[in-house]
């Protein structure tokens, strides 16, 4: 084998990377600045100190270590980014969420094993990148429904696509580059089904790991916008006016109304000068009738979506549309005034859907209420006019409490674009890059997303993480720092079994794909693993290379080791320290999981 000499620009490349990692974990800087200072300072410290790449024998230069923010896999991520927030927007998943909020709350443990076991097929044979995208709103959905955490559901999701990945020769990116390098080194390509059963054997212990030990592992964090909403429960007093057409005509007022939410409770229903008050058993709403009711802001934001009629004023919910929260100023003319008196709807365009009123639930019409300071007002409207409340001196308007409505009449066209997105690119007729490109743009082009709701959908982290990491690839592969190391590893276990060089090599490669690209280490270490094939007498190299994939894709411990991490970070609410918490383990399970069935199954012992 090729010796590989120890510079001095390898010795730097690698403190930074020990320096990144830390940087990463310690979160004492922001990853976008940690990000950005790992690539300046690569391409100031390659400026003056050239280096030579070893393969290409081409220079080390700034077009080389920014070459990561077009990498096509990176584009790729950002594209699907804007297809899964069109599909959220539109609510085009809503009805398969359904179906398993109402599957959960009778088995909520076997739904979970069913999601993720449905995940983790699909990534057999499709690209784990999609899937993912596929169920990061329907997770999102299922927790909110259900009051979970969130942050319980994103990395186990990642985790399902990712080991679902390892069973076939398609199931990943990286499966179908080191069947390509082995290729082009002059060795038999590798079958569909080559490595299917150690595959599977890894991915039934991974998904076990992930349904039963990882929850227990991972953060339960709110999102930061819930954070400042506080306690979503809380409750708004509204008022439902039953109109001419209204479909609550004829219903009985305690059962129907509470059939659209739980979180609804109906106070009061005024018919004229006559008032009802629960129990409500007997009355029959009519039209004409004021209902008033207390409901949480996330049952309201869902009769919206659902059956935006029912609401007084609210006949059609366009996408955009959005909820928010304002807070009535000390000093506001407001204070002493009902919503007649005020006019609001006249002056802001707005529509006070609630009032919560922190010290004690009113029983009244909800424009009766004599406003006082610190109030809180649940508002509709165009997006430009509740924006406009920031201008407004007598409420406060509470940003990031902001709430698209969700417009259902684009939902089709959603899904088409989605499904045929994902067959070209199951297909393998055109590159991913390629089709998720032209989706991200039918999305926009098709109304299913405006250009601000598709820039919102785009993770500055994402871009910042892939491309800093891709940076620190090419130094680290440029200054043979990367083969050194593996020669390294080889050399002092020579002269051991095959079952102990294996052992360790799958470790090394695990290790070098949770701070390299999967797909960078899997190029790298392709000639190696046939070399230490080759130095132990093994004729047949297939299980070092095999060897090869699966630790390649033990992508578990840092965000920016896999697509799908990356992907999982934002919805999940994760910290760089979350994955290295969680994801060890796996990697330590899957590891001593392969060192014995491996050497076992291959005949090695």
């Amino acid at each position: 084998m090729i010796s590989v000499v120890a510079t001095f620009e390898m010795w730097v490349t690698m403190a930074l990377i020990v320096a990144a990692v830390v940087a990463y974990a310690s979160e004492k800087l922001s990853i976008e600045v940690t990000s950005v200072s790992i690539i300046a300072f690569l391409l100031v410290f390659f400026h003056i100190f050239p280096v030579t790449t070893l393969h290409s024998g081409s220079v080390l230069d700034a077009g080389k270590i920014l070459s990561g923010f077009a990498n096509p896999a990176l584009i790729a991520v950002v594209a699907l980014l804007v297809i899964g927030q069109g599909l959220v927007r539109t609510g085009a998943l809503d009805h398969f969420v359904r179906r398993l909020v109402i599957l959960r709350r009778r088995y909520p443990n076997g739904t979970i094993i069913l999601t993720l076991s449905c995940v983790m097929v699909l990534s057999a044979v499709l690209n784990n990148t999609p899937v993912v995208v596929i169920f990061i709103p329907i997770m999102t959905a299922l927790s909110d429904r259900l009051g979970g955490s969130v942050s319980g559901l994103m990395m186990p999701l990642s985790f399902a696509a990712i080991l679902g990945g390892m069973t076939t020769l398609i199931g990943s990116s990286t499966n179908l580059l080191v069947s390509s390098t082995v290729m082009n080194l002059g060795h038999m390509p590798i079958g569909f089904f080559d490595f299917t059963i150690p595959g599977i054997v890894l991915a039934i212990v991974g998904i076990a790991y992930a349904i039963f030990v990882l929850p227990k592992l991972l953060p339960d964090r709110a999102s930061p916008a819930r954070e400042l909403m506080g306690d979503i429960d809380t409750q708004y007093l509204t008022q439902i006016a039953v109109g001419s057409g209204s479909p609550l005509i004829g219903r009985t007022a305690n059962a129907d109304i509470l059939a659209f939410s739980s979180d609804i409770t109906i106070r009061l229903v005024q018919r004229g000068e006559h008032a009802f008050v629960p129990p409500l058993d007997e009355v029959t709403l009519r039209a004409g009738d004021e209902v008033v009711v207390s409901a949480t802001r996330e049952a309201l934001t869902h009769l919206l979506e659902n059956a935006p009629e029912i609401l007084h004023g609210t006949s059609s919910a366009p996408g955009d549309q959005i909820l928010g929260e304002v807070v009535v100023a000390p000093a506001s003319r407001m204070i002493g005034r009902n919503l007649t008196q005020l006019g609001f709807h006249y002056q802001t365009h707005c529509i006070v859907l609630g009032i919560q009123r922190r010290s004690r639930m009113i029983r009244a019409r909800m424009d009766e209420i004599r406003l006082d300071a610190g109030d809180v007002l649940l508002v509709l409207g165009q997006a430009t006019d509740v924006m406009d409340l920031r201008a407004n001196r007598d409420v406060l308007l509470l940003e990031r409490s902001t709430h698209e409505l969700i417009d259902r009449s684009r939902s089709t066209r959603a899904t088409i674009i989605f499904l045929t997105v994902i067959a070209l690119a199951a297909s393998g007729l055109i590159p991913i890059v390629v089709v998720a490109v032209a989706g991200a743009a039918a999305m926009v082009t098709t109304g299913c997303l405006n250009i601000h709701q598709a820039s919102r959908a785009i993770d500055r982290q994402v871009i910042y993480l892939v491309g800093a990491a891709l940076a620190l690839g090419t130094a680290l592969e440029a200054t043979g720092g990367a083969q050194f190391l593996a020669h390294l590893l080889v050399s002092a276990l020579g002269n051991a079994g095959p079952a102990v060089v294996l052992s360790a090599f799958f470790l090394l490669v695990a290790a070098f794909t949770n701070v390299l690209s999967n797909n960078a280490t899997a190029v790298l270490f392709t000639p190696i693993a046939l070399n230490v094939a080759a130095e132990l007498g093994i004729t047949d190299p297939s299980i070092f290379i095999y060897a090869l994939i699966f630790a390649a894709n033990c992508s578990f411990a840092t965000p920016m080791s896999y697509q799908t991490n990356l992907l999982v970070m934002a919805p999940g609410h994760y910290k760089f320290s979350d994955f290295l918490r969680a994801g060890l383990p796996l990697i330590a399970l899957l590891w001593l999981t392969f060192s014995l069935f491996a050497p076992w199954y291959y005949g090695l012992i």
